[in-house]
């Protein structure tokens, strides 16, 4: 080709078109460049930090364990194997909690990490702290966290797939106009900017949900022809089970999606409704049963601890999470009003801020006022049916499931299932954009493009003030990788560490850490003496600046926050309590209190021993 073909062929020919594409490609990386260096920051999710340790332990051929030990995960653990009689060595302590051991993770489904596990074998992780890099460091001073770097990355890989899975699916019900606006928005849409950069599961859910969309798309498609094409749709009903399965394994709740499949088969389904409807549970129920059997092997119970979060935040709950109860009492767990009020109490913040601002940005309202308005494709109508479905749905299990983890992190938390409704409340709500743009008397056809600029803008606004206004990386308090990494370095491989984030132990210092139960006295001892010693005690900030009269001086005698303040004022800890060694000097960590059985430090650093009452 000559210069002047290869000018033509760029200017008019079909290199136009790809210049364009290279043109957004080096925009979009520009942009995840941009924000990587002024808003990403290291993990400050606690579920985040147990997927990236479990991805670990599965990475290293430990198999689906955890360092992450929850004390209710022991108390399923031995009750199970209690009832299973199962027997030990002779002359042996039997280990019906399998904490001697690895011990089984029952808190997380497994796409997830098994998908990070894979990462961990491609990508070089580097999990030691890195304090002399210029990128991961800052003048000596940790700044950031590679692995978590590398998840972050990965995730907004899915961000931008899940962008292009809208395009396509705005495009199939709408037209190329709105689909490109659509997905321009949500390029601009801060809250999906920071689950991509959390190291949630989020972006993978929502590739899978956008997934079953287009499957739910095609079953409408098919049964609306002159003679709907019954073997396809029964195709497309198995893959809508399909992705509802492998949804359910990456987030459990998002399994509660197969009721809205199914209604909207049987609604829109075709001659043969009722058989798609069998094939979408019977391919849900062959992804999802093989796991739920693997948790009652390894627990006596479908979901593991996870099943239990219904019970969160109820009179079955005390003030701690019910997770860090070694003996739980469910003797009320048939009480229906204990529910109904967890259910009615949660409702009310996600009605006044949750739906309504869905995005963070005007489409949200735009998608609400635009549900007066009725489409005349039959396709645009019934997917949005099954988006509202779908969106309540979403609301009561996120009520029911609510823990202490939405409490940590009210927006941004593996909880959340009305952010998977985002994209589609973006299209719908720039589908209605362009309504009233078409019943705007513009002059000239500029004033249109303007029109749509200033809309676009004022959709990305909380982006752009998240770019402009630099975020400091590091997630301190609680989290300071460098000295979890310290205390876990004081601990043989072997030995079991207790903590009020035992989420970070586990992921940054990759040690044992079992989570901080209920009193420092009972419990306590029963975890000590019977199931296996706490050779360390961590408390983080989160608990050392808790607050003083209500979460230490007017708890019971035996709470930890009067733990604290008897440690950090009285230099006191409780008689026979065996952890009574805390580092001194330049051993001392900066990010909270640290008591351990004996001086694993090196003398020269000092200690300090604290006395009993």
């Amino acid at each position: 080709m000559t210069l002047q073909d290869i000018i033509h062929y760029i200017e008019v020919g079909a290199g136009k078109r790809y210049l364009r594409l290279l043109l957004m490609v080096i925009l979009v990386v520009a942009l995840v460049v941009l924000y990587d260096f002024r808003v990403w920051g290291n993990f400050d999710s606690p579920d985040a930090m147990d997927s990236a340790q479990l991805a670990h332990n599965i990475a290293d051929g430990k198999g689906y364990t955890t360092q992450f030990v929850r004390p209710l995960s022991l108390y399923l653990v031995q009750e199970h194997n209690e009832h299973k009689g199962e027997t030990s060595a002779p002359n042996t302590v039997p280990d019906f909690a399998q904490i001697r051991t690895a011990h089984p993770d029952l808190a997380n489904p497994p796409v997830y990490p098994l998908l990070l596990a894979g990462l961990m074998k491609i990508l070089p992780f580097h999990f030691a702290v890195d304090l002399k890099s210029s990128f991961w460091a800052n003048d000596g001073v940790f700044w950031r966290y590679q692995p978590d770097f590398l998840i972050g990355i990965f995730n907004m890989a899915l961000f931008l797939a899940c962008v292009i899975a809208a395009f396509y699916i705005a495009k199939k019900i709408f037209d190329p106009a709105i689909a490109l606006l659509s997905a321009i928005l949500l390029l601009g849409c801060s809250l999906l900017w920071r689950f991509s950069a959390s190291g949630l599961s989020t972006m993978l859910l929502l590739l899978i949900f956008l997934g079953l969309v287009w499957c739910v798309i095609k079953i409408e498609e098919l049964s609306r022809g002159a003679q709907p094409d019954t073997v396809r749709i029964l195709c497309w009903s198995i893959a809508a089970g399909l992705a509802t399965g492998l949804g359910g394994l990456t987030r459990y709740g998002f399994a509660w999606t197969i009721i809205p499949v199914a209604a909207y088969v049987i609604l829109f389904g075709g001659p043969k409704r009722w058989a798609s409807v069998a094939a979408a549970l019977a391919a849900f129920a062959l992804v999802f049963s093989p796991w739920i059997v693997r948790n009652v092997v390894v627990s006596g119970t479908p979901f593991g601890t996870a099943g239990f979060a219904i019970f969160d935040g109820t009179a079955l709950s005390s003030a701690a999470p019910l997770e860090r109860s070694l003996h739980p009492d469910l003797s009320e767990a048939f009480a229906a009003g204990i529910y109904w009020h967890k259910l009615t109490t949660n409702l009310r913040p996600i009605f006044e801020n949750g739906l309504f601002n869905l995005g963070s940005n005007w489409a949200a309202i735009l998608f609400f006022a635009g549900l007066l308005l009725r489409f005349n494709r039959p396709a645009v109508r019934r997917t949005r049916y099954f988006l509202l479905m779908c969106l309540g749905m979403f609301t009561i299990v996120q009520c029911l499931g609510r823990t202490w983890i939405s409490d940590v992190a009210p927006e941004i938390n593996s909880e959340n299932l009305l952010v998977l409704a985002v994209p589609l409340v973006i299209i719908y709500g720039t589908a209605f954009f362009f309504v009233l743009l078409d019943q705007m008397v513009l002059r000239a056809v500029q004033l249109r493009y303007i029109v749509i600029g200033l809309y676009s803008i004022l959709c990305c606004v909380p982006l752009l003030f998240a770019l402009w206004f630099k975020s400091y990386p590091v997630k301190y308090p609680p989290y300071y990788p460098p000295d979890i990494e310290k205390a876990a370095s004081w601990m043989k491989p072997g030995e079991l560490m207790m903590s009020d984030a035992p989420w970070a132990v586990a992921w940054y210092g990759q040690r044992q850490c079992a989570w901080l139960t209920e009193d420092d006295q009972d419990q306590f001892f029963a975890l000590n003496d019977y199931m296996k010693p706490v050779s360390a005690l961590y408390l983080t900030m989160q608990t050392v600046d808790g607050k003083l009269v209500t979460g230490c001086l007017r708890t019971q005698k035996d709470s930890w926050g009067r733990f604290v303040v008897n440690a950090l004022t009285l230099n006191q800890i409780p008689t026979g309590f065996p952890l009574r060694h805390a580092p001194s000097g330049s051993a001392m960590l900066m990010s909270g209190l640290f008591l351990t059985d004996s001086d694993r430090w090196k003398t020269d650093f000092g200690s300090t021993a604290l006395s009993g009452p």
